[in-house]
This record gives C-alpha cells, sequence and structure tokens, in this order.
C-alpha cells in the first residue's frame, strides 16, 4: 500500500515537473504551446501501468519496460491516436506471441516463456515512431491534428508515417508468429 502511494507522488511530481518545463520553454519559445498537467499525467501513468502489467505477465523482460515505458510516454504525449495505434500493436501482437506457445517452443529452441520482448526489439518496432513522434512535437507541438494536407501539410504526413511504422512492425510481428505455427510446410524466402 505504501509502495502504491509512494509511485503515485512519484508519477504526480514527474508530471507536475514536465509541466513546469514546458510551460518555461513555451514562454521562451512563443509558438510552443504547453503541455496541461493533466496530459503529462496521463502520458505517464497509462504507460507505467500497461509496462507493469506486461512485465508481469512476461510480455517484456526488464530492459523492454523501461524501452516500452520511454516510447509509450513519447507517443502518447505527442497526440492521443498514436497512442492508441502502439496499444493496439502492442495487445495484439503481445496474444499472438503467446498463441499456440506449445507449437513454438517445439520449432524455436530460444524461444521465451511468454515470448518476452527485450529492450533492442522494443526499438527496433518502436523507435521510427518514437522518433517522428518527437519530429512531430517539435514541428507541431504535442496535441491532436487532424489530418488535413491542405491546412496541416507535414503534421499530416508525419501521422501517417508514424501510422505506417507501426502498421509494418504489426504485419512483421504477426507474419512471425501465425507463419510458424499455421504454416504446414516450410518457409520460402521469396528472393530465391
Amino acid at each position: 500500500m505504501m509502495a502504491n502511494i509512494l509511485i503515485l507522488i512519484g508519477i504526480i511530481t514527474m508530471s507536475l515537473t514536465f509541466w513546469v518545463v514546458s510551460m518555461t520553454a513555451s514562454s521562451y519559445y512563443d509558438n510552443l504551446r504547453p503541455v496541461s498537467p493533466w496530459r503529462w499525467m496521463f502520458s505517464v501513468l497509462v504507460p507505467l501501468i500497461i509496462t507493469s502489467h506486461a512485465l508481469k505477465n512476461k510480455s517484456l523482460d526488464y530492459g523492454g519496460a523501461i524501452g516500452a515505458l520511454l516510447v509509450g510516454i513519447i507517443l502518447t504525449v505527442a497526440n492521443f491516436s498514436f497512442f492508441s495505434a502502439l496499444l493496439t500493436f502492442f495487445v495484439s501482437s503481445s496474444k499472438l506471441t503467446k498463441w499456440k506457445a506449445e507449437a513454438k517452443k517445439r520449432l524455436d529452441a530460444e524461444y521465451k516463456e511468454g515470448g518476452q520482448r527485450n529492450w533492442l526489439q522494443v526499438f527496433c518496432n518502436g523507435g521510427i515512431p518514437t522518433e517522428i513522434a518527437l519530429l512531430y512535437m517539435i514541428e507541431n507541438g504535442p496535441g491532436e491534428i487532424a489530418i488535413n494536407f491542405s491546412k496541416q501539410y507535414t503534421a499530416s504526413w508525419m501521422c501517417l508515417s508514424l501510422l505506417g511504422a507501426l502498421a509494418c512492425s504489426s504485419g512483421d510481428t504477426w507474419s512471425s508468429e501465425i507463419g510458424s505455427v499455421a504454416s504446414k510446410r516450410q518457409p520460402r524466402l521469396i528472393t530465391t
């Protein structure tokens, strides 16, 4: 109980610190909009809850949890639709990783219990979306902007690029998780 209270106090303190920094930065740079303390709190608290749940369910190891927390916070601060796309990717990929785990153990000697992802896998799948989210925040500031190429050309391309990067990661993960156990034949390399 006391640990939970200390964690909550730490999250509130970190959120308010980020808010003070964003207020200070927005006073120096006129084109920056400050991020509300509620957005900071949501952006820290929700990824922390999801990451701790994934760590407990063995979907992530400790390095992967730290990487996922960083990616989750950045994408959530940038745009809530980025967060929802990341959450959809993570939940669906985690479920597919655990799907037919016994068959995957027989096929792969290096299969980890629960399909734990490490920091390298997190940054391979989330690195490009994180970079795009940071560029989005530098260009437009955090917040939701509708995709409209005539008014918000750069922001629209960044949103679609981020969603495309997550779609690519999803396709790669889903194909390897489903294809390894659903196919009756050996995989075929299309370049040969």
